[in-house]
């Protein structure tokens, strides 16, 4: 069997966060502020990563801000010569944090930005938080450090791709990433408010390919397609178990930052265990490693090691079956439930250029973030 090994550590540090976006990637159960790791645990499992072969950290949540240790932690992975990112929505932020986040190891920041539009951005996040944003952003450059802007497009913001994009030019991002929703977790609950139409897809994506080539060596661009508009999987996290371990904030140890949602997987945590013995040897980081484990048609198929049949807790979640072939692959016995979602998608295209004017479906996904009601789930 190939000698996996991981080069990235996803450092979810906590679930508070001050926003309520309705696309939001952690899970619907919440890790309490109790239940999170100290201080002195995540600098073990910076040792640990490192003596793995670890050599990036993302520090991300929830919002890593709220933690008072942030910068002893960025200064325990900078001991151990990580490269540390910070993954942000800037919120709560000052200039002074950061200069001493920055003084203390801090590499690079990623900043989520909701919108342009202001009440848009507004409604998506819960609160007024535009302005902190911006003022992140531009601390982020004055002191000296790289910036990413991370967008999550959905189908009431796709079509201002362009304006995503003459943002990130203004703030002098390094990076841009136009990362369509990926449908778990909060994102999966509301699908059905937020999956675009294929053609505003294929019209934000044409904006997006012209940026590229007209930034290159400024900035890069990367627009991200969402799974349901594919004809074939990407390799989710680079294939499962291969090349980043998460550790959740209360100690779990996992593949992916949904792989708990898999009913029947086993994960353990770093405070009872070696991150290497979990790594190597707990059963649910072993369970779809490789390619023994794939049915037909992913065993014969000459993606297999591409794509390495696709995200895990995408197929369990449409299909009752983790592993199961992911329904966006074309050939996937259950592709029709990604084709309904679509169709669907499709059929409730929203006028073009409308605003948010307090009726549209967002409004109601808002409130489904802080109950966890279904909204459109396959």
């Amino acid at each position: 069997m190939e000698a996996f090994r991981p080069y990235t550590l996803v450092a979810e540090l906590t679930h508070r966060c001050p926003l309520r976006c309705v696309y939001c990637s952690n899970p619907v159960a919440l890790t309490r502020r109790d239940d999170e790791l100290d201080t002195a645990t995540w600098a073990r499992v910076f040792e640990q990563a490192e003596s793995l072969g670890v050599v990036q950290v993302h520090l991300t949540g929830g919002e890593p801000l709220i933690r008072a240790d942030l910068e002893t932690l960025v200064a325990a992975a900078r001991r151990l010569e990580l490269y540390v990112t910070l993954i942000t929505s800037g919120v709560p932020l000052t200039r002074e944090r950061l200069a001493r986040l920055a003084a203390g190891g801090l590499d690079a920041v990623q900043l989520s930005i909701q919108d342009v539009d202001a009440v848009a951005a507004r409604r998506i996040a819960g609160r007024p938080v535009e302005t902190a944003k911006i003022a992140a952003a531009r601390w982020v450059r004055e002191i000296g450090l790289p910036l990413t802007l991370n967008v999550v497009l959905h189908r009431e913001n796709v079509a201002r791709t362009a304006s995503f994009i003459a943002l990130a030019e203004d703030l002098g991002a390094a990076r841009l990433e136009l990362a369509n929703a990926q449908y778990l977790g909060w994102a999966l609950l509301n699908r059905a408010t937020l999956l675009p139409t294929a053609a505003a897809l294929a019209d934000a994506r044409a904006v997006a390919l012209e940026a590229a080539r007209r930034l290159r060596g400024r900035m890069e661009v990367v627009f991200v397609v969402p799974d349901y508009l594919r004809d074939a999987p990407p390799p989710c996290m680079d294939g499962w178990g291969r090349r980043y371990v998460l550790v959740a904030p209360d100690g779990v140890a996992l593949p992916c930052h949904a792989a708990r949602s898999i009913s029947g997987l086993e994960f353990g945590d770093v405070r009872r265990h070696a991150l290497a013995d979990l790594w190597r040897d707990s059963a649910g980081f072993n369970a779809f490693r490789g390619t023994d484990w794939m049915p037909e048609p992913c065993r014969s198929c000459a993606r297999r090691d591409v794509d390495f049949g696709g995200c895990r807790c995408q197929a369990y979640h449409l299909t009752g079956d983790a592993a199961a072939t992911d329904p966006v692959c074309t050939l996937a016995p259950r592709h029709d439930v990604v084709v309904a979602a679509r169709a669907a998608a499709d059929m409730r295209a929203p006028a073009a250029g409308a605003l948010y004017d307090g009726t549209t479906a967002v409004d109601q996904a808002l409130r489904y973030r802080g109950r966890g009601a279904l909204s459109g789930a396959a």
